[in-house]
């Protein structure tokens, strides 16, 4: 019976919820921005974005996200405006980015690129 009360008594530890910003850019972005966030050439450049100062304004990475530049395809429609958010405030205070203003979802959708007809989300 005390090792039933014990066992009831002793606080369980859940780990953190990883940051949302953090799994899209494990799932969507890394594959061609890296695992260190440092880009690639091959076929064509894929920009680093450690230590980026465009990401500075967060207008530029809303806008490239939302529209693409490049090789870098848009995202808006596939991905939510609170995914972007997430991943635009991940990357820009992580990889040696220290920008702490945070963006919303309500800001990727007034100053974002819209979705083609059709891919709205």
């Amino acid at each position: 019976m005390a090792f039933v009360l014990l066992a009831l008594a002793t606080p369980t530890f859940a780990a953190p919820a990883p940051d949302p910003g953090a799994v899209v850019y494990k799932e969507v972005c890394q594959a061609c921005h890296m695992e260190n966030a440092m880009g690639a050439e091959g076929a064509g450049r894929i920009a680093a974005l450690a230590r980026n100062r465009n990401l500075e304004s967060a207008d530029y990475p809303i806008t490239v996200v939302t529209g693409g530049k490049g090789p870098m395809p848009w995202f808006r429609g596939g991905l939510s405006d609170q995914q972007i958010a997430d991943v635009v405030n991940y990357v820009r205070s992580h990889y040696g980015n220290h920008y702490r203003d945070k963006i919303t979802a309500a800001d990727v959708a007034e100053r974002g690129v819209k979705a083609p007809p059709g891919r709205e989300r």
